[in-house]
């Protein structure tokens, strides 16, 4: 079975050039093109596509507005943003939206195909500068808060973490029921405790957690400078 992609992006030039790009890979195959986020939304309703690309900047209904309402109806729904600027408020919102791939206009041609793999492989995908400051925790809540101290992170049982990877990876709450062999009563409880015991509020926080504690991995383009010991995870 193919692997479905939909692209989004305004500028034709551009969307035609990552429809060649993509379609170029065995086994993948362009189930759709839209030229405004509004549009994608309509498309992924109608063609469920495996994978849903979006440039943040897009008329009618931008990139970011655009995944949050293809997350929210379907939250297992893998989208890649693409964006000129990997400033910090893009990646936030990208992150909290629930993107799981992340890659910069000017490096579409290079890393587009390895975000794609990345996603098929339930890993996400982060430009280097990206992962750089989840690592570090630049994205944690209160993080310029001045304080020197981290704070004491509850420790997680064998289940929570469990049910931590797959709300990362991107699954809902039924989803994760499924899976695991849960109630989605049982898989809500899961939910609700482990965002009240780490004190979370989003799964952005769910996701920067499950990274900096290598519950999930991450993908990242390798430099040319880079030795040729494949991807960073």
């Amino acid at each position: 079975m193919k692997l479905r992609i939909l692209i989004a992006d305004d500028h034709e030039v551009v969307r035609r050039g990552l429809c060649t790009l993509l379609q170029a890979r065995e086994g993948w195959e362009i189930c759709g093109e839209a030229k405004d986020g509004r549009e994608a939304v309509e498309m992924a309703k109608q063609l469920k596509p495996d994978v849903v690309i979006l440039d943040v900047g897009m008329p009618k209904l931008n990139g970011l507005e655009a995944t949050r309402q293809l997350i929210q109806q379907n939250p297992s729904q893998k989208i890649i943003v693409l964006t000129i600027t990997d400033s910090d408020q893009v990646i936030r919102e990208a992150l909290d939206a629930g993107a799981r791939g992340f890659v910069l206009k000017s490096d579409a041609a290079s890393d587009l195909v390895s975000a794609v793999e990345a996603l098929q492989r339930k890993r996400m995908f982060f430009t280097p500068r990206v992962n750089d400051m989840v690592l570090a925790g630049f994205l944690d809540r209160g993080h310029n808060t001045g304080h020197t101290e981290s704070p004491k992170v509850p420790t997680l049982t064998p289940r929570e973490r469990e049910v931590v990877q797959l709300l990362a990876e991107g699954k809902s709450s039924k989803e994760v029921a499924v899976l695991l062999n849960l109630s989605t009563k049982t898989a809500e409880t899961h939910r609700s405790n482990i965002m009240r015991k780490l004190d979370f509020h989003s799964i952005r926080d769910i996701v920067v957690y499950a990274i900096q504690n290598n519950i999930i991995q991450v993908q990242v383009p390798v430099l040319a400078s880079d030795p040729p010991e494949g991807p960073i995870a």
